[in-house]
């Protein structure tokens, strides 16, 4: 599983200005449109959404992000970029039941604690005031360093996970897992680019509208995808060998067919 979040924006109307809010500006100027926040979990071998959660711009991806939690649970793996590290993240993840490897960011120091066979090593992350003041206590992490080379300049990745037994998760093993967590930004490309398909996104000129518009690209790209899913497990291959304009293609080519059916003539009816 993996979260991340997008924007959208939307018609610059009165009531969509009050409600969602512009991003910040040179003073003096102010960005054409509102932005409507999108904030996904998202499952990453399939690219199915699975929950997500509409808010007005000023309302930043980590609030949001940790209320996605609700849709996790035992058993699962949780990616998160270092956009949204934090110990509030890993403690409600922690809460969940649900395990977590997210990257974290070049200003978040970890001391080391035991140095593992790997090269990973055991750390842990201390609460923040905020989170201390509501009983939080460090939690014990497993910390992993890997360098990737980006347009020709080496860069250095730091992971941090639950997953401490190094015989079971062995370091190689979870970073390259974690680059899994890139099949967010091509679920985001399927939603606004490929299924919308057209240069202005959102129409609505109310908020109400807007969170209805938005509600129904997102069923409209679960009902692809669960297609999707469902020819990939019976060809018994992995869903992201399919296309997803191809898909949609076949989708779309169908529709007059199953609109001249008579409701018996359905199946599901």
């Amino acid at each position: 599983m993996a979260v991340d979040g997008t924007l959208f924006d939307v018609p610059d109307t009165d009531k969509n200005a009050r409600v969602f809010g512009y991003p910040g500006s040179r003073p003096g100027t102010q960005t054409a449109f509102p932005k409507v926040r999108l904030v996904l979990l998202i499952e990453a071998g399939t690219h199915l959404i699975v929950d997500a959660l509409i808010c007005p711009y000023r309302i930043g991806e980590r609030v949001r992000a940790k209320k996605l939690l609700r849709s996790v649970m035992e058993g699962m793996l949780l990616m998160w970029d270092r956009g949204l590290h934090s110990y509030g993240m890993v403690r409600a993840t922690l809460g969940q039941k649900c395990d977590y490897l997210g990257r974290v960011p070049k200003n978040a120091k970890f001391k080391v604690e035991k140095v593992l066979a790997d090269g990973s090593y055991l750390s842990w992350i201390t609460p923040d005031r905020k989170s201390k003041k509501k009983g939080g206590t460090k939690i014990l992490v497993r910390v992993i360093e890997y360098t990737i080379d980006t347009d020709g300049e080496p860069e250095i990745y730091r992971l941090i996970t639950s997953l401490t037994d190094m015989a079971l998760f062995p370091a190689l093993l979870l970073a390259i897992e974690y680059h899994q967590r890139w099949e967010v930004e091509n679920t985001i490309d399927e939603l606004k680019v490929h299924l919308n398909g057209r240069k202005t996104p959102i129409r609505s000129l109310n908020p109400r509208e807007v969170v209805q518009e938005i509600y129904g690209w997102l069923l409209g790209h679960w009902a692809v995808r669960s297609l999707m899913y469902q020819v990939a497990e019976r060809a018994q291959i992995s869903p992201l060998r399919l296309s997803f304009t191809g898909t949609l293609n076949v989708v779309r080519r169908a529709l007059p067919k199953f609109q001249r059916l008579e409701p018996e003539e359905v199946p599901f009816f």
